[in-house]
């Protein structure tokens, strides 16, 4: 027997990324749990960075596609801890990144509880080129679309190819 939470939970893991609309929310990590408290479906979201532009559309796909699905009360609450990590992002979301021409981001370093140190230069990272697979590429500029992506350059292809960064 499927519950009312459940199905709610099923109808906010259809809602599209408003900056990666190949990716749901789920697909991104960044859907974290739905409940149900005094007739409310909640919802709860880490964004990927705290000041994610995006985040206020987020809100309002997930309360949109809510209340069509005939749950009329919801709410959405913003989880910032633990921080979102490009980890969360699921092996279909990599996939689906990779399609899109979009290079996936690898495993995000780990630190430890304390402070994170600060570097002003990125750490060379090895990128996969999405078009021919070569790892023979350049970061061209640490930003790009968005804030989460960088853009590169391959070598072999001589194609330019965006990459979600390792957070």
């Amino acid at each position: 027997m499927v519950t009312a939470v459940q199905t709610a939970r099923r109808v906010a893991e259809t809602v599209a990324d408003p900056e990666l609309p190949m990716l749901t929310l789920a697909d991104l990590g960044v859907l974290r749990e739905v409940w149900e408290e005094d007739g409310t479906i909640i919802v709860s979201i880490t964004p990927t960075y705290t000041g994610c532009p995006a985040l206020d559309t987020m809100r309002d796909d997930l309360v949109h596609a809510l209340q069509r699905a005939g749950y009329p009360r919801v709410e959405v609450r913003t989880v910032l801890r633990p921080a979102w990590s490009s980890d969360w992002i699921t092996a279909e979301g990599r996939r689906k990144l990779a399609e899109a021409g979009i290079a996936p981001p690898g495993r995000a370093r780990r630190h430890g509880s304390g402070p994170v140190p600060l570097t002003l230069v990125p750490p060379p990272s090895r990128v996969r080129c999405p078009r021919c697979g070569s790892t023979d590429t350049e970061e061209v500029s640490r930003f790009s679309a968005t804030a989460c992506k960088a853009l590169r350059r391959c070598h072999a292809c001589r194609e330019p190819f965006e990459h979600v960064k390792e957070i």
